[in-house]
């Protein structure tokens, strides 16, 4: 979370509520708190798109790791079949002292 982004409050936002405020100055506390709130949901709704996003990535990424897996057991196996293959020819060549 970036704290940066959180604004404190200011004295007069954290006032007893005992204390009298006119409606004006209760409008503009509520407006202020709305707004906050809108951004509060705002910056929620980017950080569950970024994360969504990211886990779609990494769903990708390991789909990819086991892909190259299964490549390179298949590969592996060729290569030893060819290795047997060759060793399996040399073998039948008559060598010349």
């Amino acid at each position: 979370m970036c704290y940066d982004q959180l604004r404190s409050l200011s004295e007069d936002e954290i006032t007893p509520w005992r204390t009298t405020r006119s409606p004006e100055e209760n409008a503009a506390v509520v407006e202020d708190l709305r707004d906050r709130l809108a951004e509060t949901q705002a910056r929620l709704e980017r950080a569950r798109a970024r994360e969504a996003e990211l886990s779609r990535r990494l769903q990708e990424m390991k789909r990819f790791v086991s892909v190259m897996e299964i490549l390179e057991t298949y590969l592996k196996r060729r290569y030893q079949e060819q290795q047997q293959h060759v060793r399996r020819l040399l073998s039948v060549i008559p060598q010349k002292y």
